[in-house]
């Protein structure tokens, strides 16, 4: 538990820092990154077009909310550079966006990571009911099979 709090400050600097180097990325080239290889991958110039009217109309909602979506974070945080907002509502967005997140992983994992033989028990119980339900399926279904074919 002693080493909880550093643990934390680590992984919530390198999150607001890496989150930050794609704000920057973004505001630093602009429109060309969705020119650029590396970046043509992660967002194309249709979708930059689409969050960027979400911006317009969002602004720092936009970020806050964006966190939390799978596959469109990067994205969101590169057409946050690329709308020009400002470098402290973007680090302000993000980072209560950020702690609420590592907040609820952590908390889960405190909590679940108590309870992990117990889980085991129960995903190794589910594989044996899956496992015999997949074979009775196969008899059925080969069982069906035999005397479908068979002509009597």
């Amino acid at each position: 538990m002693t080493k909880l709090l550093p643990t934390l400050l680590v992984v919530y600097s390198g999150l607001l820092l890496t989150d930050f180097s794609l704000y920057w990325v973004g505001k630093k080239y602009g429109r060309r990154v969705v020119e650029h290889k590396r970046f043509r991958r992660i967002i194309s110039a249709e979708k930059l077009s689409r969050l960027e009217e979400k911006f317009k109309k969002w602004g720092i909602f936009a970020v806050f909310v964006g966190r939390h979506f799978l596959g469109i974070r990067a994205q969101i945080f590169l057409a946050a550079g690329v709308m020009k907002m400002s470098a402290l509502k973007f680090l302000m967005a993000d980072a209560a966006s950020a702690i609420l997140t590592i907040t609820l992983m952590v908390g889960i994992g405190f909590l679940g990571g108590n309870s992990i033989q117990i889980l085991q028990k129960d995903v190794k119980r589910i594989e044996h009911i899956g496992i015999l339900i997949l074979v009775i399926l196969l008899t059925g279904w080969i069982v069906y099979k035999y005397f479908k074919n068979k002509k009597i």
